[in-house]
């Protein structure tokens, strides 16, 4: 079945297959930092995953935090998903997003905002306000 994006111009969803994704190996490889890094080159990606260190926020809070459309929330939402840096989980109607398990360190005394890829360490920072 061939899926359509508009105007019938075929669907070209890159984060379908990855291949770094089956890696038996509890540490990453370098496709996998690479994939992690891609997802997080955006800007708008890197102010949502900043907002997701708090805690999981569904798609309508994120959009009124960074202050944007929730389609275009959405959207990098679903990028960072397919990426595995972000996960799911649905209450009601509503589908809270938060940062995968060992992705931020555990909180001891001082709050720590370094994303942890396995790879490398980001230092995210606080999220500026506007």
């Amino acid at each position: 079945m061939r899926r359509y994006c508009g105007r019938r111009l075929p669907c070209r969803n890159l984060f379908l297959y990855n291949p770094a994704m089956t890696s038996t190996s509890s540490e990453p490889n370098e496709s996998q930092c690479a994939v992690y890094l891609k997802a997080l080159g955006d800007p708008l990606r890197l102010q949502i995953v900043r907002a997701l260190q708090s805690g999981p926020l569904s798609v309508s809070d994120l959009a009124i935090l960074v202050e944007q459309e929730i389609g275009t929330v959405s959207h990098h939402l679903r990028v960072l998903f397919h990426a595995d840096l972000v996960q799911t989980e649905r209450e009601g109607k509503f589908i809270y997003y938060s940062l995968k398990e060992g992705m931020l360190p555990s909180r001891g005394k001082a709050k720590q905002s370094a994303l942890n890829l396995g790879c490398c360490k980001l230092d995210m920072g606080p999220m500026n306000p506007s």
